[in-house]
């Protein structure tokens, strides 16, 4: 039997992607000799792609998709807009709590037989979601469909990497990558024309048909080379993991919304380092690891972690603070606040199509840290631009950047996760960089909420508005109509409206600022961890000197 080469064996290579002990690993005859694109159509050989893009669609779709819909839900379900909010939160936690434990599991079972129990779990949860009377069963429902997209986030990757190969897998990473770019700007979107036109309820209800057709397409069309293996299932490693996710999730939401001052912060970032450092504990001795830290000694693959980490910190979290200034201070509709991302979602979708035959290159991990550079760029424009009277056309330059880097950048993360571990570690890998994508989001909405009330509350104070810390938390949570209420003049509303506008503006000028900043810092290090290992050449020996006439020679061997 001829096994396949190293290169073979790795159809998108990357730096640092010799296996574990630096031997090739040979796959089995069923991978060895599978070529799905052999003897298909073009339609049909693309139907696995439509799949798998179905599920990410719509589990980053619904990341934003809820924002628009929280203020119906406030009146329609009779709640504070604070338990509301964790509509929002509970998804996101549990995304990202579970979505590398879904991918360890995923690599026992089989990467589509959880990518299928993910749909179906999304749809349920959906339509769950859609018919909740209360706060309580919407928040737990959502919770449930964080669960479902965990499955499905985990597997995408892996299952690409198995209905395709070589130059074919490249196109398809590159547009996938153009729809997970494009999600993020296109949930605003749907969700105000939903709400406005039909109710919030239909923002959960339109997942139904779309999980059913891509239930059915997955059933009959996706292929997973990657057969189930027999082992076990490190629930304790899972377990200590989703401890410390979840905990610096809340951790991170609590210091957003009460500020780094406030006690139960602290005691869960304290329960969030407890619980890593019991799970690298469990992860060092265990023989069935869920994250394999064998792994995190590659150079490449740790870059593509920090990429996956930083590129959704500088590309996204602003926009939760330029929708806030764009709706709640220039008085933008949803819809209208959400079509101020098309620009960057139309250049991610055409960045990333048109990249993705490139991608089946050694050298595709380097596209990460060129992403993120024009991620910095991006926000360092906006930043610039965004200032004083300023209106939304001033984010479109920046938006521009920021889309050709997240066009370039995320269908690399998912093929330089898969190249740089051995083919049975490729859940493993799609859940920990998906992972990392989640925590970055949520650490950069966290982080950028500190710098935009911190700038705020300088300008407020600077105009003289009393209690300027208190306004300045209400401004970043897009409360600045309920300020104005409470001047008890007309000229004091004037000054109380100049002075929001100069601070929003100046809040959401540093956000984009330090997105800016972060984005090229990330990008230098990511090009630095990502660059081709340099090979040491062997040195030259010396040429023997001819012995002298009267030496007795050395016997010639005459092998």
């Amino acid at each position: 039997m001829m096994h396949l080469s190293l290169e073979e064996n790795y159809a998108i290579s990357g730096p640092g992607t010799v296996p574990v002990g630096g031997r090739p690993q040979t796959r089995s005859m069923t991978e060895q000799e599978y070529n799905p694109s052999e003897g298909m159509t073009t339609m049909r050989k693309w139907l696995p792609l439509v799949t798998v893009c179905l599920g990410t669609f719509m589990l980053l779709v619904d990341v934003t998709i809820v924002n628009v819909a929280l203020p119906r839900m406030v009146s329609g379900l009779h709640a504070s807009f604070g338990s509301v909010q964790w509509v929002v939160d509970a998804y996101a936690l549990t995304l990202a709590a579970l979505v590398l434990g879904a991918g360890s599991i995923a690599d026992l079972a089989g990467h589509r037989a959880v990518y299928v129990a993910g749909l179906a779990l999304f749809a349920v949860s959906s339509f769950a979601c859609g018919i909740a009377p209360n706060t309580g069963v919407l928040v737990g429902a959502r919770a449930v469909q964080g669960i479902g997209a965990a499955a499905m986030f985990a597997t995408t990757f892996a299952l690409i990497n198995s209905n395709y190969a070589g130059r074919d897998r490249g196109t398809a990473f590159g547009l996938w990558g153009a729809v997970a770019g494009a999600s993020a700007a296109v949930g605003p979107i749907l969700g105000g024309l939903l709400t406005e036109t039909i109710s919030w309820r239909w923002i959960f209800f339109v997942n139904l048909p779309v999980s059913i057709v891509a239930i059915v397409l997955c059933l009959r069309v996706l292929k997973d080379a990657h057969a189930p293996r027999k082992g076990r299932v490190d629930v304790w490693g899972m377990a200590t993991f989703t401890v410390a996710a979840a905990a610096a999730t809340y951790a991170l939401i609590r210091a957003n919304e009460d500020g780094w001052s406030n006690g139960g912060t602290w005691v869960m970032l304290a329960a969030s380092a407890v619980g890593l450092a019991v799970f690298v504990a469990i992860e060092r001795v265990t023989d069935h690891a869920m994250l394999d830290l064998e792994l995190l000694r590659r150079r490449s693959f740790v870059g593509v972690l920090v990429g996956g980490l930083l590129m959704t910190f500088a590309a996204f979290s602003a926009f939760t603070y330029t929708s806030i200034w764009l709706q709640s201070v220039l008085g933008l509709s949803p819809i209208e606040a959400g079509l101020t991302g098309l620009p960057l979602s139309a250049m991610a979708f055409a960045v990333s199509a048109s990249i993705g035959r490139f991608l089946h290159g050694g050298n595709a991990a380097r596209f990460i840290g060129l992403g993120l550079l024009f991620i910095g760029a991006g926000g360092l424009v906006g930043g610039v631009l965004v200032h004083g009277t300023a209106t939304w056309t001033a984010l479109v330059p920046g938006f521009l950047l920021i889309g050709i880097g997240v066009g370039l950048s995320t269908p690399t993360l998912g093929s330089a996760a898969t190249a740089a571990v051995p083919p049975e570690r490729g859940g493993m890998a799609a859940g920990a960089v998906n992972t990392m994508r989640q925590l970055g989001f949520a650490f950069g909405i966290a982080a950028l909420g500190g710098v935009f009330t911190a700038r705020a509350n300088g300008v407020l104070a600077a105009h003289g508005v009393p209690s300027s810390a208190t306004a300045a938390r209400a401004v970043a949570g897009g409360q600045a109509p309920a300020l104005l209420g409470l001047a008890p003049s007309r000229a004091a509303r004037q000054a109380t409206d100049a002075a929001i506008h100069a601070s929003a503006v100046a809040g959401v000028q540093s956000a984009l600022l330090a997105t800016g900043a972060v984005g090229i810092l990330a990008g230098v290090l990511v090009l630095i961890l990502t660059r081709p290992a340099t090979s040491t050449p062997e040195p030259t020996p010396e040429p023997t000197p001819e012995p002298a006439g009267n030496e007795i020679r050395p016997q010639q061997s005459l092998a």
